[in-house]
């Protein structure tokens, strides 16, 4: 009986074993998770017990679930490719972190199995290398009016999915009933990886056309600020760049962004943000880290900028990367 429980439970979260078996995470140069306890039990918003992860392909959180609640390894959905990885809080913080990868293979299925944050500690494949704290992180979204970060405190429901095919891995994520000051709206967030760069492609659509929708970096000491517009100025990064990691060490974070969907920048005690004009049509932005320790990896600020100038340069003749 409980294993005809544990095979509903999986079936109802979304796996699908065809789609586990199709996709070669030796080969392939990108992938995206969310792996879930099933067998525990909720004590108020704490997940006690239950015997291991459960990777699926669409996971609906719990009522009960909040930071650290211990039911979600690593706290979210992960994604990487051969370069870099980054991780998002699935809770009230909806804070996008970073993985550190000191090889090319992809890592995340044993991240967080040891133990639920051992990675923090340095490993041979990296480790979690941002501190977000009270900040925004690196990409993720928040919504700022009257001077204050509004989180995501209160959903309806939340819903999680991941998407791995050849080229590229996705995370998409359903906010139903998002609720900010006297505002309340669905809430769509996709997030997709390409081998080979360090960029995630953040793309994001609200049900309702309210002020104040950000983004943003959150602010670490030892940083230079960055910024820069392209020749047509119709695109520009938002940058940092100093021995900013927990290491700690060298990294670079930046957001490549369309200079036409942004209404102000705010530089506040936690994050250099980037408010969005309201609208309710598909708003897309660029993410990235660049760590110093990655193979091959951009070791001073010059190469960072370098790096930035050419990504820039692309969307300038491009309008994508």
């Amino acid at each position: 009986m409980k294993a005809r429980i544990q095979i509903a439970t999986l079936f109802l979260l979304g796996f699908t074993a065809a789609n586990a078996q199709q996709y070669d995470i030796k080969k392939n140069k990108t992938y995206a998770e969310i792996s879930a306890k099933t067998d525990g039990k909720w004590e108020a918003r704490k997940y006690i017990g239950g015997t291991t992860f459960n990777n699926v392909d669409r996971l609906k959180l719990a009522p009960e679930h909040t930071d650290h609640s211990f039911d979600i390894r690593y706290e979210g959905p992960g994604w990487e490719n051969n370069r870099i990885g980054y991780r998002l809080y699935l809770d009230w913080r909806n804070a996008i972190d970073i993985f550190g990868k000191k090889t090319t293979e992809n890592i995340l299925p044993k991240v967080g199995q040891d133990n639920f944050d051992s990675y923090h500690e340095m490993s041979d494949w990296g480790a979690d290398i941002l501190k977000a704290g009270k900040g925004i992180g690196i990409g993720s979204i928040d919504r700022y009016l009257n001077k204050e970060k509004l989180h995501f405190h209160e959903v309806d429901s939340t819903i999680a999915y991941v998407t791995n095919k050849a080229n590229e891995s996705v995370v998409k994520i359903d906010y139903f009933g998002w609720k900010t000051a006297s505002d309340k709206i669905n809430f769509i967030s996709e997030l997709t990886i390409k081998p080979d760069q360090l960029y995630t492609q953040h793309a994001f659509k609200a049900s309702s056309a309210i002020q104040g929708i950000c983004t943003g970096i959150v602010k670490q000491k030892n940083t230079e600020l960055l910024k820069k517009e392209s020749k047509n100025k119709k695109w520009a990064y938002l940058a940092t760049y100093g021995q900013q990691s927990l290491v700690p060490d060298k990294l670079g974070m930046a957001l490549f962004y369309e200079v036409s969907t942004i209404e102000n920048t705010v530089d506040t005690d936690l994050d250099y943000l980037l408010v969005f004009k309201p609208t309710t049509k598909w708003t897309s932005f660029y993410l990235l880290g660049a760590w110093e320790q990655e193979v091959n990896g951009i070791k001073t600020q010059e190469e960072f900028v370098k790096y930035l100038d050419e990504r820039l340069e692309v969307l300038n003749k491009k309008g994508k990367m």
